[in-house]
Protein backbone atom coordinates (compact mmCIF):
# COMPACT_ATOMS: atom_id res chain seq x y z
CA UNK A 1 0.00 0.00 0.00
CA UNK A 2 1.48 3.44 -0.69
CA UNK A 3 2.36 5.63 1.85
CA UNK A 4 -0.45 8.52 2.61
CA UNK A 5 1.18 12.23 2.30
CA UNK A 6 -0.84 15.02 3.57
CA UNK A 7 0.05 18.55 2.77
CA UNK A 8 -0.25 20.50 5.98
CA UNK A 9 -3.42 22.54 3.96
CA UNK A 10 -5.38 18.78 3.66
CA UNK A 11 -3.85 18.50 7.19
CA UNK A 12 -5.59 21.41 9.03
CA UNK A 13 -8.89 21.08 6.81
CA UNK A 14 -9.60 17.74 8.02
CA UNK A 15 -8.94 19.13 11.77
CA UNK A 16 -11.46 21.69 11.06
CA UNK A 17 -14.37 19.64 9.57
CA UNK A 18 -13.70 16.72 11.84
CA UNK A 19 -14.98 19.73 14.78
CA UNK A 20 -17.62 20.31 12.95
CA UNK A 21 -15.90 24.28 12.38
CA UNK A 22 -16.51 23.93 8.49
CA UNK A 23 -19.62 25.13 6.19
CA UNK A 24 -22.39 24.86 6.44
CA UNK A 25 -22.81 24.46 10.38
CA UNK A 26 -24.58 21.74 11.77
CA UNK A 27 -27.87 22.57 12.83
CA UNK A 28 -28.62 20.06 15.89
CA UNK A 29 -27.03 20.72 19.24
CA UNK A 30 -27.39 17.28 20.78
CA UNK A 31 -25.92 15.49 17.38
CA UNK A 32 -23.13 18.06 17.68
CA UNK A 33 -22.25 16.90 20.81
CA UNK A 34 -22.23 13.08 20.16
CA UNK A 35 -19.74 13.91 17.02
CA UNK A 36 -17.54 15.61 19.16
CA UNK A 37 -18.04 13.18 21.93
CA UNK A 38 -16.91 15.83 24.95
CA UNK A 39 -17.10 19.00 25.77
CA UNK A 40 -15.04 20.42 28.48
CA UNK A 41 -16.75 21.98 31.42
CA UNK A 42 -15.26 25.58 32.76
CA UNK A 43 -16.56 27.92 34.29
CA UNK A 44 -14.46 31.18 33.57
CA UNK A 45 -17.08 33.41 31.98
CA UNK A 46 -14.94 36.33 30.82
CA UNK A 47 -16.77 36.35 28.06
CA UNK A 48 -18.94 33.20 28.39
CA UNK A 49 -17.93 29.81 29.74
CA UNK A 50 -16.11 27.38 27.27
CA UNK A 51 -18.87 25.07 27.19
CA UNK A 52 -21.29 27.74 25.42
CA UNK A 53 -18.40 28.98 23.64
CA UNK A 54 -17.88 25.72 21.88
CA UNK A 55 -21.58 25.35 20.97
CA UNK A 56 -21.87 28.69 19.36
CA UNK A 57 -18.83 28.39 17.50
CA UNK A 58 -20.74 25.24 15.67
CA UNK A 59 -23.92 26.12 15.60
CA UNK A 60 -24.16 30.09 15.34
CA UNK A 61 -27.51 31.66 16.40
CA UNK A 62 -29.00 28.49 16.79
CA UNK A 63 -27.67 28.10 19.98
CA UNK A 64 -28.89 29.89 22.77
CA UNK A 65 -26.85 29.65 25.99
CA UNK A 66 -28.59 27.64 28.51
CA UNK A 67 -29.63 25.18 25.65
CA UNK A 68 -26.64 23.20 26.55
CA UNK A 69 -27.96 23.19 30.38
CA UNK A 70 -30.96 21.84 29.38
CA UNK A 71 -29.41 18.85 27.76
CA UNK A 72 -27.81 17.90 30.64
CA UNK A 73 -30.89 18.54 33.17
CA UNK A 74 -32.79 16.31 30.84
CA UNK A 75 -29.67 13.74 31.51
CA UNK A 76 -29.39 13.76 27.48
CA UNK A 77 -25.83 14.70 28.49
CA UNK A 78 -24.03 13.77 31.25
CA UNK A 79 -20.91 15.01 33.31
CA UNK A 80 -17.98 12.67 33.53
CA UNK A 81 -14.42 13.64 34.01
CA UNK A 82 -15.30 17.32 34.06
CA UNK A 83 -16.16 16.91 30.61
CA UNK A 84 -19.59 16.59 29.13
CA UNK A 85 -20.61 13.39 26.87
CA UNK A 86 -23.62 11.92 25.61
CA UNK A 87 -25.34 10.19 28.06
CA UNK A 88 -25.78 6.61 26.41
CA UNK A 89 -21.47 7.18 26.12
CA UNK A 90 -21.53 5.71 29.72
CA UNK A 91 -21.33 2.13 28.55
CA UNK A 92 -17.82 2.97 27.31
CA UNK A 93 -16.72 3.65 30.68
CA UNK A 94 -18.41 1.25 33.15
CA UNK A 95 -15.80 -1.43 32.48
CA UNK A 96 -12.86 0.93 33.76
CA UNK A 97 -14.86 2.12 36.35
CA UNK A 98 -15.53 -1.45 37.67
CA UNK A 99 -11.85 -1.94 37.64
CA UNK A 100 -10.96 1.06 39.44
CA UNK A 101 -8.28 2.48 40.10
CA UNK A 102 -6.63 0.28 36.63
CA UNK A 103 -6.39 -2.55 35.54
CA UNK A 104 -2.97 -4.89 37.10
CA UNK A 105 -0.25 -4.00 37.31
CA UNK A 106 -0.96 -0.51 38.96
CA UNK A 107 1.44 2.15 38.75
CA UNK A 108 2.70 3.68 42.07
CA UNK A 109 0.30 6.69 42.36
CA UNK A 110 -2.48 4.08 41.23
CA UNK A 111 -1.57 2.04 44.61
CA UNK A 112 -1.15 5.08 46.58
CA UNK A 113 -4.58 6.08 45.69
CA UNK A 114 -6.53 2.90 46.16
CA UNK A 115 -4.90 2.68 49.69
CA UNK A 116 -5.31 6.43 50.72
CA UNK A 117 -9.22 5.23 49.68
CA UNK A 118 -9.16 2.37 51.26
CA UNK A 119 -7.86 3.77 54.23
CA UNK A 120 -10.84 5.92 54.80
CA UNK A 121 -13.57 4.00 53.63
CA UNK A 122 -15.59 4.71 56.61
CA UNK A 123 -15.87 8.37 55.07
CA UNK A 124 -17.11 7.40 51.37
CA UNK A 125 -19.67 5.59 53.31
CA UNK A 126 -20.58 8.14 55.19
CA UNK A 127 -20.96 10.52 51.79
CA UNK A 128 -22.58 7.57 50.02
CA UNK A 129 -25.21 7.10 53.12
CA UNK A 130 -25.82 11.20 53.61
CA UNK A 131 -26.48 12.06 49.19
CA UNK A 132 -28.88 8.73 49.51
CA UNK A 133 -31.35 11.12 51.89
CA UNK A 134 -30.06 14.68 51.26
CA UNK A 135 -28.84 14.62 47.30
CA UNK A 136 -27.73 16.74 45.72
CA UNK A 137 -25.21 18.19 48.01
CA UNK A 138 -22.38 20.06 47.15
CA UNK A 139 -18.48 19.03 48.71
CA UNK A 140 -18.65 21.41 51.34
CA UNK A 141 -21.67 19.92 52.50
CA UNK A 142 -20.97 16.86 52.77
CA UNK A 143 -18.77 14.64 55.87
CA UNK A 144 -15.11 14.38 55.97
CA UNK A 145 -14.62 11.84 58.38
CA UNK A 146 -11.58 10.68 56.61
CA UNK A 147 -8.67 9.59 59.27
CA UNK A 148 -5.77 10.21 56.52
CA UNK A 149 -6.03 13.77 55.10
CA UNK A 150 -5.09 13.99 51.69
CA UNK A 151 -1.52 15.31 50.83
CA UNK A 152 -0.74 16.99 47.90
CA UNK A 153 1.93 19.71 47.11
CA UNK A 154 -0.91 21.48 44.88
CA UNK A 155 -4.63 23.40 45.83
CA UNK A 156 -6.12 20.26 46.59
CA UNK A 157 -4.01 19.84 49.70
CA UNK A 158 -6.13 18.34 52.70
CA UNK A 159 -8.89 18.47 50.66
CA UNK A 160 -10.15 14.87 51.55
CA UNK A 161 -14.16 15.63 50.75
CA UNK A 162 -13.19 16.89 47.19
CA UNK A 163 -10.79 14.17 46.67
CA UNK A 164 -13.02 11.19 47.73
CA UNK A 165 -15.69 12.44 45.39
CA UNK A 166 -13.10 12.39 42.42
CA UNK A 167 -12.14 9.10 43.20
CA UNK A 168 -15.47 7.87 43.65
CA UNK A 169 -16.77 9.51 40.67
CA UNK A 170 -14.04 7.13 38.61
CA UNK A 171 -15.07 4.36 40.63
CA UNK A 172 -19.02 5.04 39.26
CA UNK A 173 -20.30 5.51 42.13
CA UNK A 174 -21.60 9.48 42.05
CA UNK A 175 -21.93 12.04 39.57
CA UNK A 176 -22.62 15.45 38.99
CA UNK A 177 -26.15 16.31 38.81
CA UNK A 178 -26.29 20.15 38.83
CA UNK A 179 -24.26 23.18 39.77
CA UNK A 180 -24.95 26.01 42.04
CA UNK A 181 -22.65 29.04 40.80
CA UNK A 182 -19.03 27.39 40.70
CA UNK A 183 -20.06 24.05 42.93
CA UNK A 184 -20.80 20.70 41.83
CA UNK A 185 -23.82 19.64 43.17
CA UNK A 186 -23.53 15.25 43.43
CA UNK A 187 -25.90 12.49 43.58
CA UNK A 188 -25.44 8.68 43.18
CA UNK A 189 -24.35 7.74 40.08
CA UNK A 190 -27.67 5.44 39.74
CA UNK A 191 -30.00 8.38 39.71
CA UNK A 192 -27.96 10.14 37.12
CA UNK A 193 -26.52 7.77 34.61
CA UNK A 194 -28.67 5.82 32.62
CA UNK A 195 -29.11 2.14 32.98
CA UNK A 196 -26.43 0.74 30.13
CA UNK A 197 -24.92 -2.62 29.75
CA UNK A 198 -20.98 -2.36 30.08
CA UNK A 199 -19.07 -2.81 26.92
CA UNK A 200 -15.81 -5.48 27.95
CA UNK A 201 -12.87 -2.60 28.96
CA UNK A 202 -10.69 -3.26 26.10
CA UNK A 203 -13.25 -2.89 23.37
CA UNK A 204 -14.67 0.48 25.08
CA UNK A 205 -11.20 1.68 25.57
CA UNK A 206 -10.88 0.95 21.15
CA UNK A 207 -14.18 2.54 20.81
CA UNK A 208 -13.48 5.70 22.48
CA UNK A 209 -10.63 6.15 20.74
CA UNK A 210 -12.38 6.06 17.62
CA UNK A 211 -15.00 8.45 18.49
CA UNK A 212 -11.85 10.91 19.61
CA UNK A 213 -10.44 10.43 16.37
CA UNK A 214 -13.54 11.18 14.93
CA UNK A 215 -13.65 14.31 16.44
CA UNK A 216 -10.59 15.36 16.20
CA UNK A 217 -9.87 13.83 12.29
CA UNK A 218 -6.16 13.35 12.74
CA UNK A 219 -4.02 13.50 15.67
CA UNK A 220 -0.96 11.61 17.49
CA UNK A 221 -1.23 7.29 18.69
CA UNK A 222 0.33 8.59 21.68
CA UNK A 223 1.04 12.00 23.51
CA UNK A 224 1.53 13.37 26.82
CA UNK A 225 -0.95 12.91 29.30
CA UNK A 226 -4.11 15.20 29.59
CA UNK A 227 -6.54 15.08 32.26
CA UNK A 228 -10.24 14.09 31.72
CA UNK A 229 -9.72 13.69 27.80
CA UNK A 230 -6.72 12.24 26.27
CA UNK A 231 -5.24 13.87 23.08
CA UNK A 232 -3.91 10.73 21.39
CA UNK A 233 -5.94 7.47 20.18
CA UNK A 234 -3.78 4.70 19.96
CA UNK A 235 -3.91 2.47 16.78
CA UNK A 236 -7.43 3.39 15.30
CA UNK A 237 -7.76 4.80 11.91
CA UNK A 238 -5.09 5.25 8.95
CA UNK A 239 -1.57 5.55 8.98
CA UNK A 240 -0.37 8.91 7.26
CA UNK A 241 2.64 11.35 7.07
CA UNK A 242 2.03 15.62 6.99
CA UNK A 243 4.42 17.27 4.86
CA UNK A 244 6.93 19.44 7.14
CA UNK A 245 5.62 17.47 10.08
CA UNK A 246 7.90 14.58 11.90
CA UNK A 247 6.30 11.44 12.60
CA UNK A 248 3.15 9.55 11.26
CA UNK A 249 -0.16 10.34 12.43
CA UNK A 250 -3.49 8.60 12.82
CA UNK A 251 -6.28 9.70 10.64
CA UNK A 252 -10.41 8.99 10.63
CA UNK A 253 -10.48 7.06 7.51
CA UNK A 254 -13.99 9.10 6.86
CA UNK A 255 -11.91 12.18 6.72
CA UNK A 256 -9.21 10.85 3.97
CA UNK A 257 -12.17 9.92 1.74
CA UNK A 258 -13.85 13.88 2.26
CA UNK A 259 -10.36 15.47 0.90
CA UNK A 260 -11.65 15.64 -2.51
CA UNK A 261 -14.74 17.64 -1.63
CA UNK A 262 -14.62 21.78 -1.77
CA UNK A 263 -13.57 22.72 1.59
CA UNK A 264 -15.66 25.45 2.58
CA UNK A 265 -14.41 27.37 5.26
CA UNK A 266 -15.70 30.08 8.17
CA UNK A 267 -14.74 32.87 10.26
CA UNK A 268 -14.92 31.26 14.01
CA UNK A 269 -13.73 32.58 17.24
CA UNK A 270 -12.79 29.93 19.78
CA UNK A 271 -12.81 29.25 23.19
CA UNK A 272 -9.58 28.50 24.68
CA UNK A 273 -10.19 25.69 25.52
CA UNK A 274 -11.50 24.32 22.26
CA UNK A 275 -10.56 20.98 21.30
CA UNK A 276 -9.01 22.41 18.10
CA UNK A 277 -6.39 24.49 20.04
CA UNK A 278 -6.84 22.22 23.41
CA UNK A 279 -3.87 20.16 22.35
CA UNK A 280 -1.25 23.09 21.60
CA UNK A 281 1.86 20.84 20.45
CA UNK A 282 -0.44 19.37 17.57
CA UNK A 283 -1.66 23.04 17.47
CA UNK A 284 1.85 23.75 16.43
CA UNK A 285 2.45 21.10 14.43
CA UNK A 286 -0.46 21.55 11.78
CA UNK A 287 -1.52 25.19 12.17
CA UNK A 288 1.69 27.04 13.01
CA UNK A 289 0.26 28.90 15.72
CA UNK A 290 1.84 30.49 18.13
CA UNK A 291 -0.91 30.54 21.51
CA UNK A 292 -1.31 30.02 24.90
CA UNK A 293 -3.97 30.46 27.84
CA UNK A 294 -2.25 33.22 29.52
CA UNK A 295 -5.15 33.74 31.75
CA UNK A 296 -2.57 32.22 34.98
CA UNK A 297 0.12 34.76 33.81
CA UNK A 298 0.33 38.11 35.57
CA UNK A 299 -1.26 40.95 33.71
CA UNK A 300 1.89 42.43 33.15
CA UNK A 301 3.20 38.95 31.13
CA UNK A 302 -0.04 38.82 28.78
CA UNK A 303 0.79 39.51 25.49
CA UNK A 304 -2.71 38.67 24.28
CA UNK A 305 -4.87 38.95 27.20
CA UNK A 306 -6.96 37.30 29.91
CA UNK A 307 -9.26 34.99 27.58
CA UNK A 308 -8.00 36.06 24.24
CA UNK A 309 -9.87 33.69 21.98
CA UNK A 310 -8.16 32.36 18.36
CA UNK A 311 -9.30 33.37 15.65
CA UNK A 312 -10.12 30.73 12.67
CA UNK A 313 -10.41 31.83 9.34
CA UNK A 314 -10.76 29.07 6.61
CA UNK A 315 -7.98 26.62 7.62
CA UNK A 316 -5.73 29.04 9.06
CA UNK A 317 -5.82 30.55 12.29
CA UNK A 318 -5.31 34.92 11.52
CA UNK A 319 -4.67 35.97 15.35
CA UNK A 320 -6.11 36.60 19.06
CA UNK A 321 -9.20 38.87 19.86
CA UNK A 322 -8.87 40.22 23.54
CA UNK A 323 -12.28 40.70 24.70
CA UNK A 324 -14.38 40.53 27.86
CA UNK A 325 -17.99 40.45 28.42
CA UNK A 326 -19.36 43.22 30.92
CA UNK A 327 -22.78 42.21 31.23
CA UNK A 328 -24.07 44.87 33.84
CA UNK A 329 -23.09 47.80 31.59
CA UNK A 330 -24.34 45.55 28.15
CA UNK A 331 -21.21 45.48 26.56
CA UNK A 332 -18.32 43.46 25.02
CA UNK A 333 -15.10 45.12 25.53
CA UNK A 334 -12.91 44.64 23.03
CA UNK A 335 -9.20 45.49 24.29
CA UNK A 336 -7.79 44.15 21.11
CA UNK A 337 -7.70 42.36 18.03
CA UNK A 338 -4.24 40.77 17.74
CA UNK A 339 -3.22 40.24 14.25
CA UNK A 340 -0.45 37.49 13.43
CA UNK A 341 0.16 39.14 10.35
CA UNK A 342 -1.60 42.19 8.75
CA UNK A 343 -5.46 41.18 7.56
CA UNK A 344 -6.48 41.89 4.08
CA UNK A 345 -9.24 44.03 4.53
CA UNK A 346 -12.51 41.09 3.68
CA UNK A 347 -10.70 38.89 6.64
CA UNK A 348 -10.96 41.84 8.53
CA UNK A 349 -14.40 42.21 7.72
CA UNK A 350 -14.92 39.18 8.49
CA UNK A 351 -13.83 39.25 11.98
CA UNK A 352 -15.49 42.05 12.57
CA UNK A 353 -18.71 40.57 11.79
CA UNK A 354 -17.82 37.63 14.03
CA UNK A 355 -17.37 39.70 16.76
CA UNK A 356 -20.66 42.16 16.51
CA UNK A 357 -22.31 37.97 16.32
CA UNK A 358 -20.37 37.36 19.28
CA UNK A 359 -22.00 40.45 21.34
CA UNK A 360 -25.17 39.93 19.71
CA UNK A 361 -25.60 35.99 20.47
CA UNK A 362 -24.79 37.24 24.15
CA UNK A 363 -26.78 40.13 24.53
CA UNK A 364 -24.30 42.72 23.83
CA UNK A 365 -23.02 45.88 21.92
CA UNK A 366 -19.54 46.19 20.52
CA UNK A 367 -17.66 48.56 22.99
CA UNK A 368 -14.37 49.43 21.49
Amino acid sequence: MDEILLSRAEARRIAVRAQLLDAPQPTDLLDAVRHLASVQVDLTAAVAPSADLVCWSRLGRRYTVGDLDELFQERAVVELRGFLRPAEDIRLYRAEMAQWPGPEPLRDWQMDVAEWVSANDDCRLDILEQLESEAPLSARRLPDSCVVPWRSTGWTNNKNTQRMLDFMEARGEVAVVSREGRERQWDLATRVFPETAAMPLQEALLERARRRLAALGLAREKAAEAPGEPNDVGQVGTVAFVEGVRGPWRVDPEQLDRLAEPFVGRTVLLSPLDRLVFDRKRMAELFEFDYQLEMYKPAAKRRWGYWAMPILHGDRFVGKLDATADLAAGVLRVDAVHEDAPLPADVRAAVDAEIADLAEWLGLVVAR
